[in-house]
């Protein structure tokens, strides 16, 4: 369930931008990618990852973006959770 959730999640917010960042269809994803996560995961790993102490920048960045793109404002928003998904997944090694 998690993984399918996860895939339309992505599937919406590219279908979003797309279709010249239409709020509906970024919101839309980043509630089924958020819920996907805690799916795969779990709640309280999704939530240790998000509020380590080296991960808070990352983080808030990230989740402001979420909350920005749900108050219908999608390019600013989409531009938070991009700085915040580099930020988040910068230590983790290629």
């Amino acid at each position: 369930i998690g993984v399918g959730l996860v895939g339309f999640g992505l599937f919406f917010i590219l279908f979003g931008i797309l279709l010249y960042f239409d709020s509906v269809l970024l919101a839309f994803g980043n509630i089924l990618f958020l819920s996907g996560l805690v799916f795969i995961i779990g709640i309280k790993r999704t939530f240790t990852f998000f509020f380590q102490r080296s991960k808070m920048k990352g983080s808030s960045f990230f989740l402001g973006g979420v909350i920005i793109v749900l108050m219908r404002w999608p390019l600013l928003g989409m531009l938070l959770e991009a700085y915040g998904f580099i930020n988040l997944f910068r230590s983790i090694p290629p």
